[in-house]
């Protein structure tokens, strides 16, 4: 028998170190040439490491969170025979793999009260209680004992007797009693610490101000229904696609919006491409990915390149070079946009965009009043390189843009 010390590979330029985000093997596991080791993270991508050999492993390097510099030993494997297992190339870059999904919890909803709440008493305990396997599930969720329930057809205890236990508070009132879950310590590992520490920079070193308009975005949508009407086998279109290309067409008279701002060098970055990040919620946290040249695509192109870069963030697939290199980054919550946000900027660059929910309201046109769906757009900037009056003009020619959709076609 003889060990074999598989040590951390060089798994991107200038990457110095990578953080343990998973262990999938222990000491004293078996395992087999190819099979997954750990999932290791650097500033650009999490990347699964591949056992060279088959074995059984004697250790590991530390824990989830830790940090293990590039060529230090991660894992030491027994091999039977001589030391002569294979070296793993300096250069390889094992497959990117996902972030572990942090677990789902649990959510209890609470269901509306019994018709008859407001006359029940408080029951004294029944000596045993009837009720089904669900009810009983049900209750042990919620924290209640079935003892101190109170059946309303007598006998079995049924949901309904749940519902209106919930609205009845035992010391005399109505709230719900629900139990509290219990307290608990989670790590801040992995991508969430990126996310942690890349927010915290930006935060502590750009001065941010964020500046919102409200935009009618009526005849835009109405534009979007007809084009998704004939769209044939092109993939549908939601506003981002066409928000995306307004706020391209209007970039070239404001290039200090899309920059990014060098603090060493003290030096400013005007971009003539626009390589757009688009802000994506992943089970792991938030993941930016990038559409290169998004001047120079068409608004289907669009579409189609943000569906497949939002499916390789919350997959875990996608590479290196398409989650960093961005110089504007537009962040969404679709739905759930409020009515207004004042975003992060994704340090280096300078301005963020958040478009907000549509929300359709009555308006003035003339002495009319007519319905109009309105939508508030905010961008974030910062104000070393990004003046007040640049910030307002610029979202102004984007809702200019916006308002009118045909000169979303119009050449330029």
């Amino acid at each position: 028998m003889a060990r074999f010390e598989f040590r951390l590979p060089d798994i991107g330029e200038g990457i110095a170190e990578a953080e343990i985000v998973a262990w999938h093997v222990q000491p004293g596991d078996q395992v087999s040439e190819d099979q997954p080791l750990a999932d290791m993270m650097t500033d650009k991508a999490t990347v699964e490491m591949e056992s060279p050999v088959s074995g059984r492993v004697l250790e590991v390097a530390g824990a989830a969170g830790d940090m293990i510099a590039i060529g230090a030993t991660l894992v030491v494997i027994e091999v039977e025979g001589a030391s002569s297992a294979p070296e793993v190339p300096a250069t390889s870059a094992p497959a990117t793999a996902p972030e572990p999904p942090h677990a789902q919890e649990p959510r209890i909803p609470i269901p509306p009260p019994h018709p008859d709440a407001t006359e029940i008493n408080v029951p004294s305990p029944a000596p045993q209680a009837l009720a089904s396997p669900a009810v009983r599930a049900r209750a042990k969720a919620l924290g209640i004992d079935l003892a101190q329930v109170q059946s309303h057809e007598g006998g079995r205890i049924r949901h309904a007797d749940l519902d209106a236990f919930l609205t009845y508070n035992r010391q005399g009132g109505y709230s719900a009693s629900i139990a509290p879950r219990a307290d608990e310590a989670v790590k801040v590992i992995g991508l969430r610490r990126r996310i942690a520490e890349n927010m915290t920079a930006s935060k502590r070193h750009i001065p941010h101000f964020s500046y919102v308009e409200e935009i009618d975005v009526t005849a835009l949508e109405a534009m979007r229904g007809e084009l998704n009407s004939a769209r044939g086998n092109r993939p549908k279109l939601t506003l981002l696609p066409l928000l995306v290309t307004a706020i391209c067409k209007a970039l070239p008279d404001f290039p200090m919006i899309n920059a990014r701002y060098d603090d060493e060098a003290g030096e400013v970055t005007r971009y003539g491409a626009v390589h757009l990040g688009i802000a994506t919620q992943t089970d792991g946290g938030l993941m930016v990915p990038v559409i290169r040249d998004t001047q120079a695509r068409n608004i289907w192109q669009l579409a189609a390149e943000i569906a497949r870069l939002a499916e390789a963030a919350r997959s875990g697939k996608a590479r290196p070079e398409e989650l960093s290199g961005s110089t504007l980054t537009i962040t969404s919550l679709g739905p759930l946009g409020g009515v207004a946000t004042t975003p992060v900027i994704n340090r280096p660059e300078v301005a963020i965009i958040g478009p907000n929910r549509i929300i359709e309201r009555p308006v003035f046109k003339g002495d009319a009043i007519v319905r109009a769906k309105l939508m508030n757009l905010s961008i974030s900037c910062d104000h070393r390189v990004v003046d007040g009056w640049d910030a307002a003009s610029f979202v102004q020619a984007v809702k200019r843009l916006l308002e009118t959709p045909v000169l979303l076609f119009a050449p330029d």
